[in-house]
């Protein structure tokens, strides 16, 4: 039985509480949720008190260099970012009668989706569907996993270690991994080399190189080659990963079809070893219980039409 208080507690809560709420949280601080909202920090931390005096709960422990959300606030953080998802939903959802397709489509990507099947359905769904609009967020692939569970993007694509709960993910395309040094390293320039000459050579790595991560196959050629085992340098984001490789500051592994462009023109070269490189799987997640508007749902179409229609040896890079 609902209690008169659940009953009351919707009509009397002021819902701008939930979205200052939201932004304290994803900016891990009351000064930079002020800064992002426009609004002056007192305003900010009133407005946390008076939601905690509603809810009856400490949503968040403020003390002098501690920021840390109690339980009860990550489970309403979680609630604010479901109903964020669905309100942004509605100029969409609401174009559905239109003769025209509109809408808008919200993409949540990882920085390295570099991929020319995917790049075609973008231009010839943008092409017959002139007045469908995108936004295009760039996260690492914990957060694109983050958006698409809490109704937050249109669909992600990014890398997983497993499927997450309640969502659904096709493999969009695959890529091969291989190791590579930049002009200004001193491997570069040197004739035939062997698996042996790059044994204790620096590296950098992607941030997902762990043991649960996405890109554990790539730590375990980095393994094979006996690159030293701490990096010099870290990245989530691949241009910058790719920066550190041209810039010689280590050995790096990146996707061989993203370096080719940098090996023909001389940035890049590419090091042993040449055989067993690391496969990964790039994948298109959706929610599925997202109300998709009717632009959503056609471009998810066109996506899986071109994954039915195009074998994935042919979606795998090389």
């Amino acid at each position: 039985m609902v209690k008169p208080y659940e009953q009351r507690f919707p009509w009397h809560l002021d819902w701008n509480l939930l979205r200052t709420f939201m932004v304290v949280v994803e900016q891990r601080g009351i000064s930079r949720a002020a800064y992002l909202l426009g609004l002056k920090q007192p305003t900010i931390s009133a407005a946390l008190k008076r939601l905690e005096e509603r809810t009856g709960h400490e949503l968040i422990i403020r003390k002098p260099n501690e920021f840390k959300v109690t339980r009860a606030g990550n489970l309403l953080y979680q609630e604010c970012a479901q109903i964020f998802g669905a309100v942004s939903q509605i100029p969409s959802l609401l174009e559905t009668g239109a003769e025209e397709l509109r809408g808008h489509i919200a993409i949540t990507t990882t920085s390295h989706v570099i991929s020319d099947h995917y790049d075609a359905v973008l231009h010839d769904f943008a092409t017959e569907h002139s007045k469908v609009t995108f936004s295009m967020t760039v996260a690492e692939s914990e957060e694109v996993v983050n958006r698409v569970q809490q109704n937050r993007a249109s669909l992600g694509i990014c890398l997983l270690h497993k499927t997450p709960e309640n969502l659904r993910a096709q493999v969009l395309y695959r890529e091969y991994f291989g190791l590579f040094c930049g002009k200004r390293h001193p491997l570069f320039d040197r004739e035939d080399i062997t698996l042996a000459e790059i044994e204790g050579e620096t590296s950098v790595s992607f941030q997902t190189e762990t043991e649960d991560g996405p890109l554990h196959p790539v730590s375990l050629l980095r393994a094979r080659a006996k690159l030293a085992p701490s990096w010099r340098g870290v990245s989530s984001n691949l241009h910058e990963l790719r920066r550190m490789i041209v810039a010689g500051i280590g050995i790096g592994a990146l996707p061989l079809h993203v370096a080719h462009r940098d090996v023909e023109s001389g940035r890049l070269r590419q090091l042993p070893p040449y055989d067993g490189l690391p496969m990964v799987n790039i994948y298109l997640l959706t929610n599925r219980q997202r109300k998709q508007s009717s632009a959503e749902a056609a471009f998810l179409a066109a996506c899986e039409k071109m994954m039915a229609e195009s074998d994935l040896k042919e979606r795998t890079y090389y």
